[in-house]
Formats: structure tokens, C-alpha cells, sequence
């Protein structure tokens, strides 16, 4: 049985770092095992995916699909997650259910760009009013079976340009 003042760690288990740049009879002064001259061997150096000149393969191959630089970030909600709410009480389903009503609930923590419904899975039992930016066929369809409402409220279109002024 091994005694708390005697625990260490295996042999070989911790090497002891090597100091390099500490004069010739270190073996490893000089240059430090940088080698001679040459951008790597000064500090600051990043050249991560240079090629000494030649076409980085990064951009050599071809470019694929587009990056908005302003993309909208919508809360998606499954349309089971708001049966589940409506059950518990904590979201009145006589009211209109838009984004306001979805943060107070507990729903969705933050209004963010909209509200986008889901109704991959689920149905609803009770007749709901929504008033969100998105939903998909499927929540459509259950919250018309459920004999609700849906609007839409329309898309802001930011990115057209404002009339110059002449």
C-alpha cells in the first residue's frame, strides 16, 4: 500500500522542457533548432497555408454558395412545444401568440429577428391565433386543422438600395 507522501508520478511521465538558446556547449544555442536565416526563423511568424509563393491550395479551389453578411436569426418553435405550453397553462391560447407572447411564456428567451413555426411533429388541440415572420407546411396544416389563424407578418426588405437624391 503506497502512502500519501510517497505518490509521484510514473517515470517518464513529465519531461523537463528543453531551453534552448543557451550557449554551444547546451547543443541547442545559436539559432536555437530554428535553422539559418528565413522568415520561420525570426519570431512572429504565421504562415499557415503559405506555399513559398505558388497558389495556396485554399485558393485554388473553387468557391462554393453564398455568405449573407447580414443573415436573419429566427427563434424556431415547434408547434408540440406550444401544445405543451397551452396545457401547462402558461400560454393563453384565446390571446394572438406572436413573439412578445412566446418571450413572456417562457417559450423563447429572446425576440432575436422572429418567430419561425415548426410543425414537423405534433398537433394543436385548441384554436390558436399566430402572428409570426415563418411557417412551414406542415404547422400550416395543424393549425388549420386545429381551426386557428395564421398571419404573417410581412418581410422587411432592408437590402434595396434608398432612392438617390438628385
Amino acid at each position: 500500500m503506497t502512502r500519501l507522501n510517497e505518490l509521484r508520478d510514473n517515470p517518464g511521465a513529465n519531461k523537463t522542457r528543453v531551453r534552448v538558446g543557451r550557449g554551444i556547449g547546451s547543443g541547442v544555442g545559436k539559432t536555437g533548432g530554428r535553422g539559418v536565416k528565413g522568415q520561420t526563423s525570426r519570431s512572429g511568424v504565421a504562415i499557415n497555408g503559405f506555399e513559398g509563393g505558388q497558389m495556396p491550395l485554399h485558393m485554388r479551389m473553387p468557391k462554393r454558395g453564398f455568405n449573407a453578411w447580414n443573415p436573419s436569426d429566427f427563434n424556431e418553435v415547434r408547434i408540440d412545444r406550444i401544445q405543451a405550453y397551452i396545457d401547462s397553462g402558461k400560454l393563453d391560447a384565446k390571446a394572438v401568440v406572436d413573439s412578445a407572447a412566446l418571450v413572456a411564456a417562457g417559450v423563447i428567451r429572446r425576440p432575436k429577428d422572429g418567430v419561425r413555426l415548426i410543425g414537423s411533429e405534433g398537433f394543436l388541440a385548441k384554436k390558436v391565433t399566430f402572428k409570426v415572420d415563418y411557417a412551414t407546411k406542415g404547422a400550416t396544416a395543424a393549425i388549420e386543422a386545429a381551426g386557428g389563424k395564421l398571419d404573417l407578418i410581412p418581410v422587411k426588405e432592408t437590402w434595396k438600395k434608398a432612392p438617390r437624391a438628385e
